[in-house]
């Protein structure tokens, strides 16, 4: 048992940690172990009050996300040895665990995770309904099509866990402190904090916000609203069960997906928790809205087994033996939930030295990784790998509290929902964040949800079957963006980008700051270019296009799910370096429409008096005009290759400036594209992605940026000098372009790469080419097999399909074609 230390033992530190549940603990553990001094944890009442005590404890290797896979896999092989390093039992079983498929839809979520889980270390098989039976002989096998099964599952005692992260802490010398209340944060002028609580004011150098389902109540001290808010979860224990009592040995989890609910074994019992649908489910909003009530730390709530009688029958039905055994014990506790379910880790833009590991759903599984990865990123300046999921600033002023109720009610009842490519969930939305144009074209189109914006995915015309209509082959909208595709190679196509994320930097210093921040040069007044953001050692941060508009003031552009993850970057530098600039987030304020095709000049000429031939307005140049009278930066760049223009303008002007175009390109066939089609466009044309092939987990030179990274500049840029290392060591993987001879199933990104019955690599990201008429792949694989020509497999829905590396890109783009025309060659299209 725990002895309370109710004092603050120091007025400084290096580190504060607010919260002491399994998150806070794992990181007082990972920072005081990885050698930092001064690590101190404070606690308002004792170790895992709050959501950690009553957890299920399940741990699983599985993650239907890839990078998540690796916090899961940290935090199980960190249990097992935990016992051993601490002298603490953790009570670990590893039973296994199996996930029951019992649709075909279902079976083919099983294949398609299975794609994913080939360049992965963890063990994971699809294994056959005889294997399920005789791994969990008590289920009623009437419905089980297939069971996704991962061998090193299991669950643990959270308790004795988060007492044994604490032994391990104290050993490497962090200060566990309760109980001590944190009453007000206050940010000093250097960056440093003043906690504030009963026993005095510690100085600490950062704060991490680990405060579970008060993390909500530590954000307000200093002015945010983080989206969270706390679950009802029920979760049932059964008395002793003959049959589980006369079992050899412990059975595994099991996930009956179509019953939504857990269910393993519980000494001689079974425990079981249910997820409700969103109608049944229930939030404790009040607490969002007056607060936690004081006191409340070891509490639980009243339970309500008729809200979850539907998932009990569907256990009983599943597992016979649960219709004789009696409830002995019903848990219903509050849990936190962020809207997308995931939680928010990570320093947090716009407060100095604030870092948040926070709204967590799944806090057992996570804790012990999170730890590790919130420890080095603090160590090291730059994160461990990438995990932009979990980035808090995906979220900002528009993640409104209705939202965040509405998407975590969708969440939680959606938690054992088929997870499909291209998914969309549509509670909450539309939010504030919507473009000029999103009245004029909602009805026209299907929209996908972007950092809170709603964008045109694919537009409907008669006869199409409109609608959302998920699938892991090809559906309703493969024809139409097949369509859009040719609307921009052959005529001309308009597309709404405003979601982008869009900063002007201005100021003394500006042209110094970007050319320490970019592995580009700085572009000249009136030119643009794409610059890259490297780490300290040398990996792609972000990816922005820069534009020098007037003598030190720059736009720079970022993609959506981007804009406060690259702003914290630069704002941070900013500091840092003392840098004299002022910089402006303009997303909000600024629409942005693309109009890119053949006939794009012919169109855009007809509403201004500036010259827009190829001579005058060359690619990659920006300058100020007007459009039927309406004041734009345009900027010569499209994502699809083909001639085009970005045109930067106020929102409220959004509405008026497409009207004009779409009114000026009648004669020439003007149409609306969408973001299906411009992947499918950027694709062929052989441009990467921020997110998909270049990430905090890739290098430049790996992914074929070196086009774009200026070694031999002058500037000291970020990253380098690591560069410099990774060139001379030379590259172990490369980046390649694969076409695949494929049926009705196309690439995403993310599957496993095959060569000679051995997976080799994966993909980032793939489509339908609809020019060549075969699916379309950037893959990453080992240098000796990067060759054009090499045959490989890529393995889609459970089937391996040939595929070869081609020179890329497939299509050249215009500003090449038009170079070719000139020299007399004929440029393939």
């Amino acid at each position: 048992k725990e002895t309370p230390s109710p004092s603050l033992g120091k007025d400084r530190a290096d580190t504060v940690i607010i919260g002491g549940g399994c998150v806070g603990v794992s990181l007082a553990y990972h920072l005081a172990k990885a050698g930092l001094k001064d690590v101190v944890l404070l606690e308002k009442s004792e170790l895992t009050a709050g959501s950690t005590w009553h957890a299920a404890g399940l741990t699983t290797y599985f993650h239907p996300g890839i990078n998540l896979k690796k916090i899961h896999s940290y935090s199980i092989k960190l249990y097992e040895k935990l016992e051993e390093e601490t002298g603490q039992a953790v009570g670990f079983h590893q039973p296994g665990s199996i996930r029951i498929a019992s649709t075909p839809t279902r079976v083919d979520e099983f294949k398609y995770q299975m794609t994913r889980a080939g360049w992965h270390p963890t063990e994971q098989y699809l294994i056959t309904p005889e294997k399920v039976q005789e791994l969990f002989p008590l289920l009623n096998m009437d419905t089980v099509l297939a069971g996704l099964y991962n061998p090193g599952d299991g669950h643990i005692d959270p308790y004795s866990l988060t007492m044994a992260l604490a032994a391990g802490a104290r050993k490497y010398g962090a200060q566990l402190n309760y109980p001590v209340q944190v009453t007000n944060l206050k940010s000093r002028s250097d960056g440093t904090w003043e906690v504030e609580t009963p026993l005095g004011i510690i100085r600490a150098k950062r704060i991490v916000n680990t405060a579970g389902f008060w993390a909500r109540d530590i954000g307000k001290m200093i002015g945010l609203q983080h989206p969270l808010i706390p679950v009802h979860h029920q979760y049932v224990v059964t008395s002793t069960i003959p049959e589980v009592k006369a079992l050899k040995k412990e059975l595994p989890v099991i996930r009956d997906l179509e019953g939504s609910y857990y269910l393993r074994q519980e000494r001689d019992g079974l425990l079981f928790g249910p997820y409700e649908s969103e109608e049944k489910m229930k939030l404790q909003d009040s607490w969002v809205t007056n607060g936690v009530p004081p006191g409340f730390g070891k509490e639980l709530f009243e339970s309500d087994l008729d809200r979850i009688m539907e998932h009990i029958e569907a256990a009983m039905e599943m597992v016979p033996v649960l219709k004789k055994a009696d409830i002995v014990n019903t848990i219903a506790g509050p849990i936190t939930y962020s809207p997308d379910i995931l939680p928010m880790v990570g320093p947090h833009q716009g407060v100095r030295n604030y870092w948040v590991a926070i709204g967590f759903g799944y806090g057992i599984i996570h804790a012990g990784g999170i730890g590790k990865y919130l420890s080095d990123w603090i160590l090291e300046g730059e994160p461990p790998f990438d995990l932009i999921e979990l980035d808090p600033n995906r979220y900002g002023k528009w993640t409104t509290t209705e939202y965040t109720a509405a998407k975590a009610r969708e969440s939680y009842g959606f938690n054992n929902i088929v997870g499909y490519p291209k998914e969309e969930r549509f509670a909450g939305r539309p939010t504030e964040r919507t473009s000029g144009l999103y009245d004029l074209l909602k009805s026209k189109c299907s929209m996908g949800f972007h950092a809170g914006w709603e964008q045109p995915h694919w537009f409907y015309k008669p006869g199409d079957e409109t609608g959302y209509k998920p699938s892991f082959r090809r559906t309703n909208w493969f024809d139409p963006v097949g369509r859009e595709y040719k609307q921009v190679m052959e005529k001309v196509g308009v597309i709404d980008l405003s979601p982008f994320g869009k900063f002007k930097v201005k100021g003394t210093d500006s042209v110094k700051l970007l050319d320490h921040l970019f592995a580009n040069v700085v572009p000249k007044v009136g030119s643009t270019n794409i610059s890259h953001m490297l780490t300290p050692r040398g990996k792609v941060y972000a990816e922005l296009t820069v534009s020098q508009l007037y003598p030190g003031e720059f736009m720079l552009i970022t993609g959506s799910g981007s804009e406060l993850h690259d702003l914290r970057w630069i704002e941070e530098e900013v500091t840092r370096g003392g840098y004299r600039v002022e910089i402006e987030n303009m997303t909000d304020e600024m629409g942005v429409l693309g109009v890119a095709g053949p006939y794009a000049r012919q169109i855009l000429q007809k509403l201004t008096s500036e010259d827009l031939s190829d001579g005058s307005f060359k690619f990659l140049q920006s300058r100020h005009l007007k459009l039927s009278d309406i004041a734009v930066t345009a900027i010569r760049i499209s994502y699809t290759g083909e001639l085009g223009w970005e045109l930067y303008h106020r929102k409220e002007d959004s509405a008026a400036l497409y009207s004009a175009i779409m009114e000026a390109g009648q004669k020439e066939g003007i149409d609306n594209f969408g973001t299906y089609a411009l992947n499918a466009l950027r694709l062929e044309k052989g441009f990467r992605a921020w997110g998909a092939e270049m990430n905090c987990d890739t290098n430049p030179l790996e992914a074929g940026l070196d086009y774009f990274v200026k070694l031999n500049k002058p500037a000291d840029f970020t990253g380098k000098q690591a560069l410099k290392q990774i060139k001379e060591k030379g590259l172990k993987r490369r980046l390649v372009y694969l076409t695949l001879e494929t049926d009705n199933v196309d690439p995403e990104g993310n599957e496993s790469v095959w060569h000679n019955g051995k997976v080799i690599g994966n993909t980032t990201s793939g489509t339908f080419s609809y020019g060549a008429q075969k699916s379309l792949a950037f893959a990453y694989v080992p240098t000796e097999l990067s060759k054009v020509g090499q045959k490989l497999e890529v393995e889609l829905l459970g089937k391996n399909y040939p595929a070869t590396i081609i020179q890329e890109p497939l299509v050249l783009t215009e500003p090449t074609r038009v170079r070719l025309q000139r020299k007399g060659e004929s440029p393939k299209i």
